[in-house]
């Protein structure tokens, strides 16, 4: 059998990583095309008196097949987008959650015009203690995706919101701050997901007794988030989990179906050590 001398191997080890990111760029691309004939139905925000006359594309068909659950009424689920984006990039996640058992999913919708993360988190807090004093729970999830993920953070962090949530799934949320695209600075919001901004570092402040359980997947071909591993959640005071993914980009993380697999595992679970972390591929 013929062995490739040594110094082949960072080459093929490349070219593996450039065919990947590749794979992973045309899904992002196609994900896009296929969310952007989506987007207009997402715009408004969420009926929720029973009074909507038209159908609304993120809510779940009523001949949706609901598997067997386990006897319990799980917490509400608050779903949170990201930057310039609307509720309707969590239509495939919403099904897969209903379709598994869960009763009570949120999408929430914060303004395009947006301009400062800690007035979005002030907004999240105030939706849900609705959501709680219509439902009649006392605590919830939430997912967010990319800044929604650090909107929800900061509500729970800085804003009391650990009373509230339980779990918080990350999708891709810079957490650390990202570099991507220097010319979007210019918009007030994007400066502060920026490395060493006034809302990342006082994410870095001390968050003593923070009982609210955080779940990161950070994939490692995601292009927005420079480098892949500023959506990890690395804080000496807080219960965090860190899930990479392989094989997929930013936009196809909160539409995958193995990455919802993943998420339906992390509200499910009571309890997970801090600095516990794990691997989903879907190469």
């Amino acid at each position: 059998m013929r062995v490739l001398p040594f110094f082949f191997l960072p080459c093929l080890h490349q070219l593996r990583l450039s065919a990947a990111l590749l794979r992973a760029t045309a899904l992002d691309l196609a994900i896009l095309a296929g969310h952007l004939l989506l987007y207009p139905s997402g715009i408004a925000q969420e009926h929720r008196n029973g009074l909507d006359p038209l159908p609304d594309p993120m809510s779940v068909p009523p001949e949706t097949t609901r598997l067997p659950t386990v006897g319990r009424d799980r917490p509400p689920v608050v779903l949170l987008h990201g930057f310039v984006d609307n509720r309707s990039v969590f239509v495939v996640l919403r099904r897969s959650l209903a379709r598994h058992g869960w009763r009570h999913l949120e999408s929430l919708n914060y303004s395009p015009l947006t301009c400062d993360i800690r007035t979005a988190a002030e907004l999240l807090g105030r939706h849900v203690e609705e959501i709680c004093d219509r439902t009649g729970h006392t605590r919830i999830d939430i997912v967010g995706h990319s800044l929604g993920g650090l909107i929800a953070r900061y509500y729970v962090q800085r804003l009391g919101g650990d009373t509230r949530v339980r779990t918080l799934v990350t999708l891709g949320t810079p957490h650390a701050g990202t570099s991507v695209a220097p010319p979007m600075s210019a918009h007030p919001i994007v400066r502060q997901m920026r490395p060493g901004s006034d809302v990342i570092e006082e994410l870095r402040r001390p968050a003593p007794s923070c009982r609210t359980r955080f779940v990161s997947f950070w994939s490692d071909l995601d292009q927005i988030m420079i480098p892949v591993e500023t959506a990890c959640v690395s804080h000496p005071d807080l219960i965090a989990q860190n899930v990479r993914v392989t094989g997929i980009g930013h936009l196809a993380l909160p539409v995958h179906p193995t990455v919802a697999a993943g998420i339906r595992q992390a509200l499910e679970e009571q309890d997970t050590a801090a600095g516990a972390s794990g691997t989903v591929s879907v190469a």
